[in-house]
């Protein structure tokens, strides 16, 4: 699978992609919201793993210009919160066309699971 992985954190995106790589998926990862909306613009991806608390331009303003360009649906989109995010906004961001969201810390087996869900054909 084709996998970007957008997060502040280089600790939690060198360990991501260490272990995606280690599975055989292509990854690419980004380091800011800003450049992350740009590979996304340009590239499609099987899935996008995407924080949403990141400085100057977070997950929730790459969330907002996919959705203004028409193009939230063509990546699943998976958030990372370790905030305080609610369910309901979390429904609401899922309204939006987000595929769903990971609560920080995220467990290696979660995200085996969120790949291989993703990785499904939709019926």
């Amino acid at each position: 699978m084709k996998i970007l992985i957008v997060d502040d954190s280089p600790d939690i995106t060198d360990l991501l992609v260490k272990v995606l790589t280690t599975l055989g998926h292509d990854v690419t990862a980004s380091d800011n919201g800003r450049e992350g909306l740009e590979v996304i613009m340009k590239e499609k991806f099987d899935v996008v793993f995407l924080d949403i608390a990141m400085p100057d331009f977070s997950g929730l303003d790459v969330i907002d210009r996919l959705v203004q360009a028409g193009r939230i649906k063509e990546s699943p989109i998976v958030l990372f919160t370790a905030s305080s995010i609610t369910d309901i906004e979390v429904n609401e961001l899922i309204k939006k066309g987000v595929h769903s969201c990971l609560r920080k810390p995220v467990r290696i087996e979660a995200l085996f699971e969120k790949v291989q869900e993703v990785a499904k054909p939709q019926a």
